[in-house]
This record gives structure tokens, sequence and C-alpha cells, in this order.
């Protein structure tokens, strides 16, 4: 074992016993509210008691309690940010374990609860450097508010209803007793001896208490959300993701990490990671894109990155050429389908293997179809009937528009691109593909593909086989059809469960949608199947990963929309 490996190894070791100390110190917080909720519920001693009476008055006792219970209640909320290591969790955490000791000592000298409050404190700020995940500036601020809000509205609340609802209550309040009675209430946790003389009374005045600590629970929530990206990226950041892509980009991938829904990382090195934030998660489309030897260093910077700003890193669609650095750096792989890779030079129509596809070519020119390329940019009049196409296509899908992986159609996007159309002999356009660039790499990959919703059969492979036509006589070496979800995935005995009930999925849904189809019909170019992966933190965090990419693929509007398939959508 080289000592590069003991030292990734014991870097993990100590990375994952960190990580195991945070979530008990979250878990002791959540304990040590539940105790502090408790000890208010449970009668002081007597003989305590005896000894505050000599020093507090009954409202500064009672008072102790709202606060032992409020704090209590804090802590409970905030253990969920200190498992994710918030900053602000933090060190709201130390204000409320502060109170609680405070309150519990004034309440009824509860040292054994203050002890173990102060003890967690003293713990927490020993570790105070674990805790780096920043909250969202703009939550934090709303919190305040939100917090600020709850208390006018409470207040009002509790004014209007010891006014109106005497009868209820069994007191008279004119508007400042009814404001006092609502104040009393807060600072002294008690209703000062007030008896409602109806259900309805009894309800209004638990409603007070279920009021504030909602309002109260709201704000907590809000200031531990994680840093939300509300501005897409600027036209500078956008100039500067181009122009490493388009020295470094190497796959089908690299044209849709220009999109306008991405936003961008970039490593000292000269790397470049773009990525959609969707909840929590910072989704990347393929590996990061720069120099070989800026790899390692980039992944570990972006990981870095997303921690501080409480996000979990994901990357979608990687190959299994860097499958070893995700590992070191600690992320877990699962195999989510195959990207089908035509070879060019051993592609042709000749011959046995080409006969179908030969056959259908001769019937279609018969009838007058043929494919005409057309270069950028586009006539405005042509980019409009394109657009009819789509829309026709779309609605006969029952669908909407695939982002992230793939593109879209957009006027500016589609008018600049290289489009190869089919036209029937009266020069209109029953179907169309748009070609995407792979920058370094030696390869064309289909967008696009879109048809009327009537066509003569086989229309479809008329278009593909004119495709690698063209992309051949550009030189190019291979073509690329795009994702084949599933295929592929969980074939042998000893593949992960995960990937085995994705393998079930694939054999049996195949009446919602037909994946097997689709791999089918990629499947008659003879492509060669090159396994693609999704790249997540680990296993807690699958769910939530496989939430974001189906949102960032369907753009937040329907499940159904991720199963649609990416380049070759259309077989008919």
């Amino acid at each position: 074992m080289t000592k590069d490996t003991i030292r990734k190894q014991w870097r993990r070791t100590r990375m994952s016993a960190e990580t195991g100390v945070v979530h008990i110190i979250a878990i002791l917080t959540a304990l040590t509210g539940v105790v502090n909720a408790a000890s208010v519920l449970m009668p002081a001693l007597v003989d305590r008691m005896a000894l505050l009476r000599n020093f507090l008055p009954l409202e500064v006792r009672h008072g102790s309690h709202l606060a032992a219970t409020l704090a209590g209640f804090a802590l409970l909320l905030l253990s969920v940010n200190l498992w994710r290591r918030k900053q602000t969790a933090w060190l709201l955490t130390e204000v409320a374990l502060l109170v609680a000791v405070i309150g519990n000592m004034l309440k009824g000298l509860d040292y054994e609860v203050a002890i173990l409050a102060l003890a967690l404190g003293v713990v927490l700020f020993a570790m105070r450097s674990h805790y780096h995940a920043r909250s969202d500036p703009p939550s934090i601020r709303n919190a305040g508010l939100v917090a600020l809000a709850a208390l006018g509205f409470t207040l009002a609340y509790g004014t209007v209803g010891f006014f109106l609802l005497d009868r209820h209550i069994g007191v008279k309040f004119d508007l400042p007793g009814a404001l006092r009675q609502t104040v009393v209430m807060f600072t002294q946790f008690t209703n000062t001896g007030l008896q409602p003389v109806t259900g309805f009374g009894r309800y209004f005045v638990n409603s007070i208490y279920l009021v504030a600590a909602a309002t109260l629970g709201y704000s907590l929530l809000l200031l531990g959300r994680p840093v939300l990206v509300r501005q897409p990226a600027t036209p500078e950041e956008r100039a500067r993701a181009r122009a490493i892509i388009e020295q470094y980009g190497a796959s089908s991938l690299a044209r849709f990490t220009l999109f306008d829904d991405k936003s961008y990382f970039f490593s000292p090195g000269g790397s470049c990671i773009a990525y959609v934030l969707k909840g929590r998660v910072a989704l990347a489309l393929g590996d990061p894109i720069g120099p070989a030897e800026d790899f390692p260093d980039a992944l570990a910077r972006f990981r870095t990155y997303c921690e501080c700003n409480d996000w979990q890193p994901a990357f979608y669609q990687t190959p299994p050429e860097t499958l070893d650095f995700y590992r070191a750096a600690g992320f877990s792989a699962l195999r989510i389908g195959q990207e089908a890779i035509v070879d060019l030079g051993a592609f042709t129509t000749e011959g046995s293997a080409g006969k179908e596809l030969r056959n259908t070519n001769t019937r279609l020119a018969k009838l007058g179809l043929r494919v005409e390329t057309h270069l950028p940019p586009l006539e405005p009049g042509l980019v409009d009937e394109l657009r009819l196409i789509s829309d026709a296509w779309l609605t006969m899908m029952h669908g909407t528009e695939l982002r992230f992986a793939s593109g879209w159609f957009d006027d500016d996007y589609v008018r600049r691109s290289t489009i190869l159309a089919v036209h029937r002999p009266g020069g209109d356009i029953c179907a169309f593909a748009s070609l995407v660039p792979e920058y370094r790499r030696n390869e064309a990959a289909v967008d696009l593909m879109r048809r009327l919703p009537r066509v003569e059969n086989g229309t479809m492979d008329f278009l593909f086989a004119a495709l690698f036509s063209w992309a051949k006589a550009q030189g190019l070496a291979t073509f690329s059809l795009g994702l084949s979800a599933l295929a592929g995935v969980g074939e042998h005995s000893t593949a992960p469960r995960t990937e085995r009930a994705l393998r079930y999925i694939y054999e049996n849904v195949n009446r919602f949608y037909n994946f097997k189809g689709l791999h089918a019909y990629k499947g008659k170019f003879l492509p060669r199947w090159e396994p693609r992966f999704l790249i997540y933190p680990g296993a807690a965090s699958l769910p939530a990963v496989a939430t974001a990419l189906v949102r960032a693929n369907s753009g937040d509007n329907f499940l159904w929309a991720y199963l649609r398939p990416q380049g070759a959508r259309e077989t008919s």
C-alpha cells in the first residue's frame, strides 16, 4: 500500500469520524430540548422552590418557565440544522442553551438540566470550527421580519380576542387590559388565574401559545435554509465558462453546460463545473471541464464550496474513466444507463445488416422525400416553421420541454444550430433534428428530434441515415444517440442493490414508458454502448439527488417528464 493511499484512507477516516461527532452533538441537542420541555411539565422540588421564593418574585419564576420551554422548543428545531453544520444554527443553539441554563435555574433550581445544557454548550463551543455551512442571507433577514411580524400579530390576536370574547373568558377586558393580559401570558407563561368558562374560551387561550410556537418555528426554519441561487450567471461568468468549455469540452453534454439554466463554479486551476441548484442539491452536468491534472482539485474545491453553502454535490452522466477520482473523494456511483455511440467508419447501409434501412431510404426517396442541411444562422421563417413542428410534437407526446441534459426549443438556440430537415415533395418540412458540437472530441450528437404527428413510416430512420452521412462527410469519427436510460443497469447478480432495483423498473414499467423499445431502436444502428453514472455523496442523499434530477430535467413540472428519452426521442 502506497503512502498516498494510506493518506487518503486516513483522511476519509478522519472526515467520517468528524461527521459522526457532529451528528452525535445534533442528537444530544434534540435530547436536551426534550429534557427541557419535560422539566417544565414536572413539579419543582419543594425545598428548592422554598429557597427560590426568598429571592425571586413569582413573575420571574413564571417567566423562567416560558424561557425554558421556548429554549427546549428551539433546541429541537435547531438540532436538524446542527446536523447540517449550519453556522447560524450553531450560534442560535449556544444562545438557546444559555437561556436554558438560566431558565432552569430560576424556575426551580433544576441544576441537573442546567448542567446538561451548560456541558453541551461547552462542547459546541469547542467544536465551533466544524460548523461552516452558511444560511441564505435573504432568508435570515426574512426570518427576523417574520419573527417581528409574528410578535405583532400574536399581540394583536390576543388583545382583540380578550376584548371581544368576554363571555367565553369570564372576564370583561377593555383594550389596555386585553393588551396587558396578552403581554403577561407571554412574559410570565401564566394565565394569572384566568379561568375560561367555555370550551371555545379555553381553546382561544391555548391558541395564543400555539400561534407563537408556530411562528417561532417558521422563523427558525427560515434560518436553516441553504444558500439559494436567485440570479443566473453573469455575462462575465458565462463568457469565462464558454472559453473553458470550448477549449476542454469533450462530450455531447458540453454544449448543454452553456445553457441559461446553469450556474458555474470555477477552480483556481482553470476548470469549470456547470450545475443547477434544486433544493439542497447542486447537480452538475457531467464531469468538471478543464485541464486533466486539475480534476481532483476542482472536485475537492467544489465539494467544499457546496458544504459551505449547505448543498449536496452530485454529478449526472459521468463516464467510467473518472469514477476512481470520485470514489477517492468519498462519493458513491450509481449506473443509470448507457450512451449509444455509432462508429461512423463502420456504419453502412450496404449488405445484409443495412438492408432494412436501405429499403426504407429507397422507398421514401421514391415518394419524393429528401433531407436538406440548414446551416446557421437560420432564416426567421424557417425557425417559425420548425417551431410549429416542435409544438405539434409536444402536443402529440403530451409533454413539456426537457432541460438540464438536453436542449429545448429556444428561438435563438435553434437559429444558431445546424439543422437537418426532412422535406416533402412540396418543400414543407415534416421532421427535423438539431446537431450539437462536441468541441475537442471528433464526434457529433443529436439534440432536438421533432416530427409532425402524421408522417410516412420510417421517416425518422430516413433522417438518422442522413445524420450519419452528414457527420461522416464532415470527417467525424462517431455519432452520439444520447443516453438510453436504465439500459445495462443491474444485469449481474453482483450489482449493487440500488442498481438491481432500477433493473426491476426497467423490466416492469414498459406499460408506462417503453425503455426497452427506445433501447432496441437505438440498437438497430449497431452502436457501441458506454455506461454512464450518477455520482452522489452517499446513500442518505440519494432520494434528494434523484428528486433534484427530476426537477432539473423537467423544469419543476411533471415527475414523468424525466422519463422521456434524450437524443432520439421518437422512433416511428
